[in-house]
């Protein structure tokens, strides 16, 4: 039986995207503090390897803002508000992935059973290969978030993990920002 070949997601074909780190909700995920850490070293590293990033909110108005240690470090880049839970669903959303010339994403945010979960599926339907950053993702309850896992899993998603992800992009211990991104992982 053959393997399947996964091709890495590298600084010319993947992008970030975000989905949905809001206000009060972020505070009450499971983990919630180490999932808005890994976040943090993510969006750092996308930007010093210049990975772009897609940053969705669900419903400012209602559910807040991002939340500040993220949106410090998305300083350039604007938010897409949405209504619908599936990032996909939402236009600017969907153009701004196309218009991207990338088909890796990296996908992380909240909730992993919801949001999270409808945007990978969406992306996979339209033949994009997702990376889940699983560290990177959560729901309320540790029970939503190992479902949605396993159930991204069974649609063709990658699981993968902060320092997972940024290894592959940068593929090389020779890379120019090796040391930088390294040092974020310290």
């Amino acid at each position: 039986m053959a393997t399947p070949t996964i091709d890495h997601p590298t600084p010319e074909n993947a992008l970030l995207l975000l989905v949905d780190v809001q206000g009060k909700l972020a505070r009450i995920m499971h983990e919630s503090e180490a999932m808005i850490h890994q976040q943090q070293v993510l969006i750092e590293a996308c930007r010093l390897l210049e990975v772009p990033v897609i940053w969705a909110e669900q419903l400012p108005d209602k559910l807040g803002p991002t939340v500040p240690e993220l949106a410090g470090k998305l300083e350039g880049y604007s938010p897409c508000a949405k209504s619908k839970f599936g990032c996909w669903g939402d236009e600017t959303l969907r153009e701004a992935v196309r218009a991207s010339g990338r088909d890796r994403i990296l996908l992380a945010g909240i909730e992993a059973h919801v949001c999270v979960w409808q945007t990978a599926a969406a992306l996979r339907s339209e033949n994009y290969e997702v990376h889940l950053v699983a560290d990177a993702v959560s729901s309320r309850s540790a029970f939503n978030r190992d479902i949605a896992f396993r159930r991204m899993q069974a649609a063709g998603v990658h699981l993968s993990n902060v320092e997972m992800v940024l290894f592959e992009l940068m593929g090389d211990a020779g890379h120019p920002k090796f040391r930088d991104v390294t040092r974020l992982l310290k």
